[in-house]
């Protein structure tokens, strides 16, 4: 990708960046988005595990979405057309996963778009092009920059070169979250598929293997409470799923069962705070902008929100 120029150039194939991407593209621009992840994702990530020879998929990220909105629910309704969406009732009347994983809908908007996988924005700066890319061996140039990643790594993107977005950007806090993937030789004794309590150490627990679409016999996704996760954050991880999924037993009341599978995931930044105000932010004269559900509300469909917003911002300044 060295020396590529660009129109425009989106960091981040979440939600957010997606979802602006698409509409760009919808409207006739060329679009590039680049990504440090391995695959589609980001915090609607589906990890992939074997186990008893069977492949299955835990989604260790987001665990469902809700949508409100009339655009949103629109394109969630084209999502459930295509077999990438489906209701989840466990978790609501109104609650929807991705299909074959929570990553499925991420999945089917990247299949249509430029987007290159496993490239880490380290630096933007200006240039006589407009703006100019480091990823690691790769320099990318572009026109029109749009970040749309977790408001702290945005932060630290464009703080040398846009402080007023960084400033706000800086502003946010995100709460973190230990996950837990965890498999079960047989069925826990446990009726209902969803667990909430936001007091407990284990805020959130789900049957993942009941959800639609999904393999495995009795796989469940486990969720620390934000002050549980600041407690063990800089554990390692092979110390801090045992402990939570003791957690969980004492929780639920059930026997304790030792797992045929039992892995541990950090995010560091699951649940951010709103930063308020406007759900996209552009800069016409600079062409750089920032998109995320920090800007809207937390939510999938939050990020989906504000991906759309920026990009609206970007066809009106054209």
């Amino acid at each position: 990708m060295d020396g590529q120029h660009h129109d425009i150039l989106i960091i981040g194939a979440g939600m957010a960046g997606l979802t602006c991407a698409t509409r760009l593209a919808e409207a006739g621009y060329q679009v590039r988005i680049i990504d440090k992840g391995r695959g589609p994702g980001g915090r609607m990530a589906a990890r992939r595990a074997e186990i008893a020879g069977e492949v299955v998929s835990f989604d260790h990220g987001a665990q469902y979405f809700t949508a409100r909105d009339p655009s949103f629910r629109e394109v969630v309704e084209e999502w459930a057309a295509q077999g990438v969406v489906a209701p989840w009732p466990a978790a609501g009347d109104d609650a929807w996963v991705g299909v074959p994983g929570m990553n499925g809908p991420i999945r089917a908007m990247a299949d249509s778009l430029d987007v290159n996988w496993g490239i880490r924005a380290e630096s933007i700066a200006r240039s006589a092009e407009g703006w100019r890319i480091e990823a690691g061996e790769s320099s990318l140039t572009a026109q029109t920059v749009l970040v749309a990643v977790p408001a702290e790594q945005s932060c630290a993107l464009l703080k040398p070169v846009v402080p007023q977005l960084a400033a706000l950007a800086g502003s946010v806090r995100s709460e973190p979250c230990w996950a837990v993937m965890a498999a079960f030789a047989g069925r826990l004794a446990i009726e209902a598929d969803t667990l909430r309590d936001p007091d407990a150490c284990i805020s959130w627990a789900a049957r993942n293997s009941a959800k639609p679409g999904r393999l495995g016999t009795e796989c469940w996704v486990l969720h620390a409470s934000p002050a549980r996760s600041r407690d063990l954050l800089d554990g390692p991880g092979e110390e801090v799923g045992p402990l939570l999924l003791a957690d969980f037993f004492d929780q639920t009341g059930a026997d304790p069962v030792s797992p045929i599978h039992l892995v541990a995931h950090r995010w560091l930044y699951a649940m951010p705070e709103k930063a308020g105000g406007e759900p996209a932010r552009y800069d016409a004269e600079a062409r750089i902008g920032i998109a995320g559900d920090y800007l809207h509300s937390p939510r999938v469909e939050g990020a989906f929100l504000s991906g759309r917003a920026l990009a609206e911002k970007v066809l009106a300044a054209a």
